[in-house]
């Protein structure tokens, strides 16, 4: 092979993957341009899951909202489909790695995809044309949404808990870092409207819940609706790993989601 042919071929494998996340040499590892050694120790989890995924450095302020949002939403114990796949996945012989995929893979538009849908929605009502009112916008962006997807706002409604915990702390970090300058509460703002127009259309309460509280969180932070369902995968990932990991001490063969003396219902012939 020709030199000219070589270092033609070398310079396409290169051109393969590009990246301006990271740049990786003998003795040297950058992110986003800074050393990793000046990284470590230096800055938190959050921060780092920023600058990965972003092209901007947070503030110490806006770090701490986004940790926020991803220790809120870390479990919800082993109803939640995900976490019951990866204690059942370990008692069917999985490693730690294959319950945690296991788990991961239904995290998908009904089983984890709220934060994301809500967000979009959020988004779809801040970009409504000028002229109307937050109220009237909500209304008219509500009857587009339930006629696209059906009656089911995500973001809203619990059918475990009648008030979400976890939503009522997270906004009321947003309300303290709205007045701080750090975030503009816009979303918190669109996220209450929405709340108030439901429980008008319902003659009841629908209150927020975690998913509509951290899809206020990643709008404010200016996070792509695509980015909601990951960061919550992030953060569910630490429930799924706990949860493989105690199932993993305390043992268990073939354990399937009811006892066995608890029968199933058959409806054939």
């Amino acid at each position: 092979m020709s030199l000219d042919k070589t270092t033609g071929l070398l310079k396409k494998a290169r051109e393969w993957w590009t990246t301006k996340i990271i740049d990786i040499r003998p003795g040297i590892i950058r992110i986003k341009g800074t050393p990793i050694q000046d990284l470590i120790g230096n800055v938190s989890y959050a921060h780092m899951v920023w600058l990965m995924t972003r092209d901007d450095q947070p503030t110490p302020e806006q770090a701490a909202l986004l940790e926020a949002a991803l220790v809120s939403a870390v479990d919800h114990g082993p109803q939640a489909p995900s976490i019951a796949i990866s204690r059942m996945a370990v008692t069917c012989g999985l490693p730690l790695n294959g319950a945690m995929a296991s788990a991961i893979n239904v995290l998908d538009d009904v089983h984890g995809g709220a934060g994301e849908q809500c967000l979009e929605l959020f988004n779809r009502i801040a970009r409504h044309p000028a002229g109307l009112s937050m109220d009237d916008t909500v209304t008219a962006v509500l009857d587009e949404y339930v006629a696209e997807h059906g009656k089911i706002i995500p973001g809203y409604g619990h059918r475990f808990h009648p008030v979400d915990p976890r939503a009522i702390r997270l906004l009321a970090l947003v309300d303290a870092a709205a007045k701080q300058g750090v975030v503009r509460g816009r979303y918190a703002d669109i996220g209450r409207a929405v709340e108030a127009a439901l429980a008008q259309r319902a003659s009841s309460k629908l209150p927020m819940n975690i998913d509509g509280a951290t899809a206020v969180v990643y709008g404010e932070l200016g996070f792509e609706p695509a980015m909601a369902r990951g960061l919550f995968i992030l953060s569910r990932s630490v429930g799924i790993l706990a949860h493989a990991w105690e199932q993993k001490q305390q043992g268990g063969r073939i354990k399937g989601p009811m006892p066995p003396d608890i029968d199933y219902t058959y409806t054939g012939a």
